[in-house]
């Protein structure tokens, strides 16, 4: 694969809980060292999108590709079968994920959270696992919490251990949803700074945001979705701030009058 190809290649995918289609023959193309960050409004299809990139949704239609390998698929006589475990495991540890909920293991401590995949999916010594969790420990800024457990760290503090948790897989791709979401106003920007970071380091990454000016500053392109469908897809200054579509103005429009809103 060239920096020319797309890391990640989703093609016509759709996907219905019962009679609900929540993703219409969603196509979007993403390249290696990219930062994609999708927003729109609750109920969209942002968060299945990007769970369906890593698998933990089995689209009902269309295919996800990874460097050019179909994910959790494979096509056979015309069909798509589902691979057995074991490969779809090997896919994910290309993949990172970061939760609106941490998921920390809450009985490890956080040096045990980080080390736990390298070690039982990788096949990582204990040693090496451990000296590069606490490398990327001081990374995220949470040097000195390795005995922790989650209930002794704030949000903030949770789910940049989450980040580093995904990063120990060393992921190709790393997949954020709504990161934030669940945090307090005041450490949001612990987490905001962990992700801008990352991006300045070219990691690839896709993001479903509601923070709109986190967006502004690191994407290199903006997706907007509605109803299951991409409206809007650009560069995040052309999509923000020159919107071409008038459903994208009107959502913006709302954002941006409830934040100003909640100033006054």
């Amino acid at each position: 694969m060239s920096a020319a190809d797309p890391i990640i290649r989703i093609e016509s995918v759709s996907k219905s809980f019962g009679p609900l289609e929540v993703l219409h023959g969603v196509d979007l193309e993403v390249f290696p060292g990219e930062v994609v960050c999708i927003i729109g409004p609750s109920g969209s299809g942002k968060s299945t999108l990007l769970r369906c990139v890593n698998h933990l949704e089995r689209p009902d239609g269309g295919i996800v590709r990874l460097g050019g390998e179909a994910v959790g698929v494979r096509e056979s006589r015309g069909q798509l079968v589902e691979i057995p475990p074991a490969d779809l495991a090997r896919q994910r540890t290309e993949i990172g994920m970061v939760f609106q909920s941490f998921n920390l293991f809450g009985h490890m401590t956080v040096l045990e959270n980080i080390i736990e995949a390298p070690i039982q999916v990788l096949g990582t010594p204990r040693a090496e696992a451990q000296t590069h969790a606490k490398q990327l420990l001081q990374w995220v800024r949470l040097e000195g919490k390795e005995s922790a457990y989650p209930r002794q760290l704030s949000g903030g503090q949770q789910q940049r251990a989450a980040i580093a948790r995904a990063l120990a897989m060393r992921p190709k791709v790393m997949l954020f949803d709504e990161p934030t979401s669940a945090l307090d106003p005041e450490t949001v920007g612990e987490v905001l700074s962990v992700m801008r970071r990352l991006a300045s380091e070219g990691l690839t990454m896709i993001v479903v945001t509601h923070e709109i000016e986190f967006a502004r500053e690191v994407a290199d392109r903006v997706v907007f979705m509605d109803d299951g469908r991409i409206v809007e897809i650009g560069a995040a200054d052309q999509v923000l701030d020159a919107p071409r579509e008038d459903r994208t103005r009107r959502f913006l429009s709302r954002i941006l009058d409830t934040r100003s809103d909640l100033e006054d």
